[in-house]
């Protein structure tokens, strides 16, 4: 069966029930969206405070492909695999994005027999969370072009507006646009652009927050633009927007309780993408899974270049949260890929292409295991046409390099299929102290920031940008220098270049713009011709994606 036909004829508990036979959490806790879906209340969220943490597994992956790697197939697996163990576990995910699921992914919630249910609904607006962050971006949009029609009087420079528009689909035609056109009753001429709404700040902002307070602060604290000076920034709590964007927001900041195939709780809340933002779920859904279970196993976006470096350098070292260990997911597809072989050629056994691709898998490894300082665990996500041969070599040159490699059938089989992978991680979690490391320090320069990235972890000889990019990132050094940074970039290779396969060394990492989220607090550099606004491919998912006249949604992945 596909994914889709999986999860639909997969038996559901409801999950008022679930929560409460799981983790004791009674009903009047929670606000159902149905039968299988509900939101976590921030009060009961708030009782766990004294509750001690359990203990954080992070699954990140190898470099992109477009054979896929399975990250979040392997976080499901993984948690199902530890249930089976009878180690109380949960998973947290990243809520899926329409832009993609209509354009490449056609879904983001796993596959095989390890999943998150309801599929189609997580993949199809879920419980409205990225609308409702969609509308409160929105909104200060309108409320900037209002003001500047009834005169305005903060004086804010039309050219230097910082705030775009956003909608969650992929879109390439609204990357540039002119507003206003029309006549005065329209407004302003001026240009304008448009985000995916995964790109926002205000989902940055969501998925950072640690209370209704602290999120409408942080949305205050948005800088829209710059006055006529070019100097003074303008932001949000000027036009008085934040007390509207948090009444808009008021239920997305609540977590999203769902469950895998196996009947286990898992918590989907956020979803900012690891290319062009920080690619995370929200700290209120991961803390307070590590409060009611013993051990929580989450994900970040693409490969640990992009999602494991922000989940550390942004969300560790805002929350304060620390992985005890790392799951790095490769398949033998994967490294036949960065070795040279099309997509096409993929499933036939080619050892020399995985030999020459594993210089991708080894550098992630070692970015894991000597810059961060965590134990990683490597993960053969198993695909039924990998040969003896191939799984052989990999792990052979997983042993040269002090690697431990686990295959693991959890796509084909649940968790069950993961049950050497899980006792393995089990036995790190419980058995040794982490250590942790920092790429770079708070009191690093912006710049310096950057370069530390993309020297230590991208393979990167050095780091340019045109001069009125440095003198901004001079000018936010005085009040802004403590922020991490945000490199938004390709996720297809280490450098700028999304051809470039394999473990590419000795490149430049360009930055052709940066961005100040004063909300998020974080800076964010775009490199290279990263886009903030994706567009579709040529043969879009959605050309597939249909429903029959019984409801019945197919075309899904």
């Amino acid at each position: 069966m596909s994914d889709i036909e999986i999860a639909q004829h997969a038996s559901k508990k409801p999950i008022l029930a679930l929560a409460k036979e799981q983790y004791d959490i009674d009903s009047e806790h929670l606000d159902p969206f149905g039968h299988y879906k509900a939101k976590l209340s921030l009060d009961y969220i708030d009782s766990l405070a004294d509750r001690p943490d359990g203990k954080l597994i992070l699954v990140t992956a190898i470099s992109p492909t477009p054979a896929g790697e399975g990250k979040t197939t392997t976080t499901v697996g993984l948690t199902d695999a530890m249930n089976r163990l009878g180690k109380k576990t949960i998973c947290c995910l990243r809520e899926p994005s329409l832009g993609p699921c209509f354009g490449i992914k056609g879904g983001a919630t796993g596959g095989g027999y390890s999943q998150v249910i309801p599929m189609e609904d997580i993949n199809l607006h879920f419980t409205g969370d990225f609308h409702a962050i969609g509308v409160a971006h929105n909104l200060l949009s309108a409320l900037i072009d209002n003001h500047i029609h009834h005169g305005n009087a903060l004086a804010i420079d039309t050219r230097r507006i910082q705030w775009k528009r956003v909608v969650d689909m992929n879109d390439r035609a609204l990357r540039n646009i002119t507003v206003g056109m029309g006549g005065p009753l329209n407004g302003f001429v001026r240009s304008d652009g448009y985000d995916i709404v995964v790109a926002s700040e205000v989902m940055a902002i969501l998925c950072l927050a640690t209370s209704r307070a602290d999120l409408k602060e942080r949305l205050g604290r948005i800088i829209i633009g710059y006055k006529n000076d070019g100097t003074t920034p303008i932001i949000a709590s000027d036009l008085k927007a934040q007390g509207a964007m948090a009444v808009l927001l008021k239920d997305a900041i609540k977590p999203n309780l769902v469950q895998t195939l196996e009947n286990n709780i898992a918590l989907i809340h956020g979803g900012p993408f690891a290319n062009i933002a920080h690619g995370c779920n929200t700290v209120t859904a991961t803390k307070t899974a590590l409060k009611i279970a013993d051990y929580t196993v989450t994900e970040a976006g693409f490969g640990a270049d992009l999602g494991a470096e922000k989940f550390i350098n942004i969300k560790c070292r805002k929350s304060g949260i620390t992985p005890s260990a790392v799951v790095l997911v490769a398949t033998l597809r994967a490294l036949k890929f960065h070795g040279g072989i099309d997509k096409g050629n993929l499933n036939n056994e080619n050892l020399e292409a995985v030999k020459q691709g594993f210089e991708n898998l080894e550098r992630h490894y070692n970015n894991v295991t000597k810059q961060y300082g965590l134990p990683c665990v490597i993960c053969i996500n198993h695909f039924t046409f990998d040969t003896e041969e191939e799984i052989q070599l990999l792990q052979d040159l997983c042993q040269h390099i002090g690697a431990q490699c686990i295959v693991s059938k959890h796509w084909a089989q649940g968790g069950g299929g993961a049950l050497q992978l899980a006792e393995k991680i089990v036995d790190i979690v419980d058995n040794r102290k982490p250590s942790f490391n920092y790429v770079y320090d708070n009191e690093d320069s912006l710049w310096d920031k950057i370069t530390a990235i993309a020297t230590k972890l991208y393979g990167a000889s050095e780091v340019t940008a045109p001069l009125k990019i440095r003198q901004q990132i001079s000018r936010w050094e005085q009040d802004y220098g403590s922020f991490p940074v945000c490199i938004a970039k390709t996720q297809m290779s280490f450098s700028t270049d999304p051809t470039a396969k394999g473990a590419p060394s000795g490149h430049t990492l360009e930055i052709r713009e940066v961005r100040l989220a004063n909300g998020a607090e974080f800076m964010v550099a775009i490199a290279g011709n990263m886009m903030t606004m994706p567009g579709l491919p040529k043969t879009p998912a959605a050309e597939r994606i249909d429903i029959e006249d019984d409801g019945t949604i197919t075309g899904l992945f």
